[in-house]
């Protein structure tokens, strides 16, 4: 029998197996969905219909393919040709996606071989250090563009498998489809399209899902009263009146009848016991259902890079952390029962102190619950809080901030990426608040929302980046632009920085310009900087101190962005407390004491007096200045009655004032006159202060 060659039978092809390839793989995402005739017991991939060519039907039921072999496979039926005229190379849609054919899906959808199909190049002009692992699957991959390997061509540091980033354009559509790491859109899809990947015109698959979204549809209608008085059950929810269910203005997911809770009939605006414990700190910590949904409700609202800080701080911070906002003092005080009785010893000069720091918190046996204790003739706390002054110092000086001093962001450094020299530094800041050192102060307002989003919801400016760096002067110059030619004019002079930022679009009025230094400065501070502010927030989690600061963002923004404010005699006063006697005779002596107290930190304020205010402080506490996280014990104020104070024309010569640095207890002696108390004193805190202990030197 003669056997045909032009002509394959529809029945001699399996009903599962795609009539163009004759292959039966069905991935939607590699070769497009598999279009199903039943009436013809027919089935085709999408991708082998738009790439084949020159396909025809005869007038019988016989369906005429290619009798063209396929130079991959050798088998009959190769229907996807190279575009180049001269080139004869014909494939099966799957086998040339193994033998490397490029098939654009725009256009008249053409298909090209491997010596013919476009290839992608590396951008000489960029110093960029080449990505060893795919930015979507995040496994490793070998740096070398190919058919396989394909990059961003607006950031240059993406790079990602061709099989990973047609499964995300199948997933994500023409309108989710980006680059995850600059967010390139429009740039980016026009080179995957050149590229061979396919982008669906339509919607994202988690928007198409049915009621994908239909819990958030969903309203808590069930009373939680202990006792329900409603005669319908809790679950019953009134349009209006005593039996409407009305829901926890905070968290949503609990509810009450107005009759069950004693409410009025036209109250709407009412909390339950949880959120109010949760927010007046007149409960126990919340519970776990609550946390979860504050957090969820919060993530909806904070940048994605904070959302893992969130869950980090629900699951670290202890429960005997208080929940209601205090002092900085108070807040970094509750953190302190984690430290036990063990110290560790470091031994170190003044100019070495950060790498004496950085040695200790890099020591495999390092543990940041040890005391840490300094060697020196002022005593473990003097020696202790002026090693800590002196760290906090050098870390501002260090490679990895830049910027004015106490106005200092995160800077750029490689070096810094490759020793973790961020993570150390956010460790040592930790650990100097909550051991006694004194507050950070030097953090910039944009370094400090950055790190935790607050003030939240507001944009950053060029303001906010480093004065004076090269990247700051070029957005300065596009931010100038008073008109259309200027603003070309500078964003050609940065070509190369707007390439990097994914922002190298064509702009076509003044009024774009806005938009374009909005996202230059975010990614200048936020993209490019995500791994140090990543590394850096981690250091900062040592002994809970990150999470501490995440929910109480406000309060701490003094401590980390504000310098310390001059010793005053009002704050110097209000850091002792005074224990009177409880005889009558001593007490208005005391009373006669304390007038003359408040007197002398007057005079030492305004520089009456040969001893300053921060040489009263070392002379009563041992510190140079009121630490971080407060004075402990704190300081208290008893008084020296002299021998014979009962007797008449009593003297109170020889009396000086005594200091227990320990407790940080003083004793201020009973004197007949101020200017008896003031000798006293000033004899007494200067020859402590300036002649026993010894200099900075």
């Amino acid at each position: 029998m003669k056997k045909k060659t032009g002509k394959l039978q529809g029945d001699s092809i399996k009903e599962d197996c795609c009539a163009l390839c004759r292959f039966s793989d069905d991935d939607p995402a590699l070769f497009g969905e598999k279009v199903t005739l039943k009436e013809h017991k027919l089935s085709v991939h999408y991708f082998c219909l738009l790439t084949s060519c020159g396909v025809y039907q005869s007038e019988t039921d016989e369906h005429d393919l290619y009798e063209q072999s396929c130079c991959v496979c050798k088998k009959k039926g190769a229907c996807v040709g190279c575009n180049v005229r001269s080139c004869r190379k014909m494939v099966h849609f799957p086998c040339g996606r193994k033998q490397m054919f490029v098939s654009q899906f725009t256009g008249l959808f053409p298909s090209y071989c491997p010596d013919h199909s476009p290839a992608q190049s590396l951008c000489g002009g960029l110093d960029i250090s080449l990505p060893q692992s795919c930015s979507i699957c995040l496994d490793s991959i070998d740096p070398v563009l190919s058919f396989s390997v394909l990059k961003c061509p607006s950031c240059h540091t993406s790079w990602f498998h061709r099989d990973c980033v047609q499964r995300q354009a199948h997933s994500a559509g023409l309108f989710f489809f980006r680059c995850t790491l600059c967010n390139s859109k429009e740039h980016f899809q026009e080179e995957m399209l050149r590229m061979g990947i396919y982008i669906p015109e339509r919607d994202a698959s988690w928007e198409l899902e049915a009621n994908a979204f239909s819990e958030l549809l969903e309203v808590y209608t069930r009373c939680d009263a202990l006792s329900c008085l409603c005669e319908k059950g809790p679950t019953h929810s009134a349009k209006s009146g005593w039996f409407e269910v009305i829901r926890c203005r905070l968290c949503g997911s609990t509810g009450t009848h107005r009759r069950c809770s004693d409410l009025n009939v036209d109250t709407r605006d009412w909390a339950c016991s949880e959120c109010t414990q949760a927010t007046d700190g007149k409960g126990p910590s919340p519970s776990p259902r609550f946390s979860l949904f504050y957090l969820l409700s919060v993530a909806l609202l904070r940048p994605l890079h904070n959302l893992l800080c969130l869950f980090s701080a629900a699951s670290l911070v202890a429960p005997s952390l208080p929940v209601q906002a205090g002092s900085p003092e108070e807040l970094l005080q509750a953190l302190l029962p984690q430290l036990c009785p063990l110290s560790v010893q470091v031994e170190v000069s003044g100019e070495e102190v950060l790498s004496a720091g950085l040695e200790l918190v890099r020591r495999s046996e390092f543990d940041p619950t040890q005391v840490l204790s300094v060697s020196s003739p002022q005593g473990d706390d003097s020696a202790r809080q002026h090693f800590l002054k002196l760290l906090v110092q050098q870390i501002q000086d260090c490679v990895v901030f830049e910027g004015p001093d106490g106005a200092k962001n995160l800077a750029l450094n490689s070096q810094a990426l490759r020793e973790d020299l961020y993570f150390d530094v956010g460790c040592l800041l930790a650990l100097s608040l909550v051991h006694g050192g004194p507050p950070v102060g030097f953090f910039s307002p944009a370094l400090y929302q950055c790190l935790f989003n607050h003030p939240a919801h507001r944009p950053l400016t060029v303001g906010h980046m480093t004065p004076n760096t090269p990247l700051t002067r070029r957005v300065g110059q596009i931010a100038e632009a008073e008109s259309l030619d200027e603003l070309r004019e500078a964003m050609v002079a940065s070509c190369d920085f707007l390439e990097m930022a994914g922002c190298n679009r064509p702009i076509s009025s003044l009024e774009e310009r806005e938009a374009l230094v909005e996202d230059l400065v975010n990614f200048t501070m936020i993209t490019r900087m995500q791994l140090p502010l990543q590394r850096f927030r981690e250091g900062l989690q040592t002994l809970g101190v990150f999470d501490q600061v995440q929910l109480f963002p406000s309060v701490f923004f003094v401590v980390f962005c504000e310098a310390a404010d001059h010793l005053t005699a009002q704050t110097v006063g209000r850091l002792f407390a005074v224990s009177f006697s409880e005889q009558d005779d001593k007490l208005n002596r005391e009373t006669a004491v304390v007038t003359f107290w408040r007197h002398f930190l007057l005079e030492c304020e305004v520089g009456r007096s040969s001893v300053s205010l921060q040489d009263l402080l070392q002379f009563s506490t041992g510190v140079e200045e009121v630490p971080a996280v407060g004075l402990l014990p704190a300081p208290s104020i008893s008084f020296l009655h002299p021998p014979g104070l009962e007797e008449e024309g009593w003297r109170d010569e020889g009396l000086f004032p005594q200091s227990d640095l320990q407790s940080k207890h003083l004793l201020l002696p009973v004197s007949s006159s101020y200017q008896a108390f003031k000798s006293s004193l000033e004899q007494a805190v200067s020859h402590r202060v300036h002649l026993l202990l010894p200099t900075d030197s």
